[in-house]
Formats: C-alpha cells, sequence, structure tokens
C-alpha cells in the first residue's frame, strides 16, 4: 500500500493549531505537536551496536547505523517540533531478580537470559542495569526535558510509568521508532492500540531482530490491525512545512 497523505485521521475534536500533516500508511495522520510524543525504544548497545546482546546472541546488528541516523533526525524534527521525547532502556538488575525465575516465561524466552546461561562468563552483564549494555548507544543522547524510562519486559506499557506519565502531559498520538521492530516496538505499539492511543512507526528509524521478513511482517502487522505506517521524511517534512513558514515570517 502507497503512502497516503488523504484522508487525513484525526482524533475527535482535537484539532490545534499547530498540528503536523503527516504522510502515512494506511492514511494521513493529524498530529497535534502538544499532544504526541516520539518514542525511542531500546537503542541500547545491547540492541544496535556490535559485541552488544543481539550480537552475540546471534542476530544480525550489522545495519543498525543507518537507524541511529535516521532516529537523530527524526528525535531533532521532534524537538523543533515541541514534541516530548521518550527515550526507553530495557533490562533488569545485576542479580536478574527483575528478570524473573524459572516461573517466569521470561526466564525461559528471554535470549539475553539464554544467551548468559550457555556463557557464564556474561552473567551481570547482558542487559544489566549500570552496563555498557544496556547504555543508549552514544549517538543518541537525552536531553534536559527527556523523559528515560526502564522496561523489564518487551512492552514498554508493562510495569512502568509511561502510561500515566503520557496521559498527565496530555499525550494521545505516539511517533514510534527503535529496536527491534517485531519485539519491542510492535509490543510497545500494541498496547498503545488497546490503551486507546494513536500510534505511527517509522519504519526506516526502526529495525528487527532477525529475518527482514520479520521487519515486513510487524509493519504489516501495524498498518493493518494497531496503527500507522510512515518514515522519517515524511515526518521531518510534515514538521518543516508547519514550522519553516514560521521561522520564515518571524
Amino acid at each position: 500500500m502507497k503512502y497516503s497523505d488523504t484522508p487525513i485521521v484525526r482524533r475527535a475534536n482535537t484539532v490545534t493549531d499547530d498540528e503536523l500533516l503527516v504522510k502515512a500508511k494506511p492514511e494521513a495522520l493529524a498530529l497535534p505537536s502538544e499532544q504526541t510524543a516520539l518514542i525511542v525504544i531500546d537503542m541500547q548497545n545491547a540492541y544496535a551496536t556490535a559485541g552488544g546482546y543481539l550480537d552475540l546472541a546471534g542476530f544480525d546488528v550489522s545495519h543498525t547505523g543507518p537507524v541511529i541516523e535516521q532516529i537523530k533526525r527524526a528525535i531533532a524534527a521532534a524537538r523543533k517540533a515541541n514534541i516530548k521525547v521518550i527515550f526507553f532502556q530495557n533490562g533488569w538488575d545485576s542479580h536478574y531478580v527483575e528478570a524473573g525465575g524459572p516461573g517466569s516465561p521470561n526466564f525461559h524466552k528471554s535470549n539475553a537470559l539464554k544467551t548468559m546461561r550457555k556463557q557464564p562468563e556474561l552473567q551481570g552483564k547482558l542487559l544489566a542495569k549500570g552496563e555498557w549494555d544496556y547504555a543508549l548507544v552514544d549517538e543518541l543522547t537525552p536531553q534536559p526535558g527527556d523523559i528515560v524510562l526502564s522496561k523489564p519486559r518487551y512492552s514498554g506499557f508493562f510495569n512502568t510509568q509511561l502510561d500515566s506519565l503520557l496521559r498527565s502531559y496530555g499525550i494521545h498520538h505516539l511517533i514510534f521508532t527503535g529496536i527491534a521492530t517485531n519485539v519491542c516496538v510492535e509490543s510497545t505499539l500494541r498496547d498503545s492500540f488497546f490503551l486507546e492511543y494513536f500510534s505511527v512507526v517509522l519504519e526506516d528509524a526502526t529495525h528487527q531482530a532477525g529475518p527482514p521478513y520479520a521487519q515486513q511482517a510487524a509493519l504489516y502487522n501495524i498498518e493493518t490491525f494497531f496503527g500507522w505506517v510512515s518514515t522519517v521524511d515524511h515526518f521531518c517534512q510534515a514538521v518543516a512545512n508547519r514550522y519553516s513558514p514560521l521561522e520564515k515570517s518571524a
């Protein structure tokens, strides 16, 4: 399906003077800046850097560099539009109590935990708070006013303050970037749908864990069932269209 600039999807009774008209699939979206947040999912060394958890677990991270650059562009555009930027970090305490024991399915399905059981020398390093693996990549540094949240499971809504923070700021629209599209990005976006948020993913600012078809499947699910799909160029253009005329006339 092609990106569309019509019709415009709006949340009822929330049209504002500073809304961004973002070209998307299957329809374009109207995003009021003060009611929108940019969500950056798990852009940590664990997921985006050689020697991090995903790399050590056998997943390809060789193409994450362009994703980081696209996220930087999206963050810059969001800040220009006064859109709240929220960073997530996935991980647990150094003893992995927060990860759950054998009674938790996370204990059995987490590839980080499985990798450490196979390689005991990595224990306490992968996705452990305070360690290099847990840290955000150097290229994406939060600034004052940004929000940084930790999450213990795939979804950013599970056992975190995300929902209450969004509601306290009056935010109803979410723009998603990050890794992995088919795991934490899709999980968080699905939960946002259930909680009545309008969510769009910037596909070229995400990367999958697994083969390329995992990326396409996740984007198909989002576009068809849970939200909208756009690109960094379309988002940046929407910001430029809204704010550049104001700057020129100032």
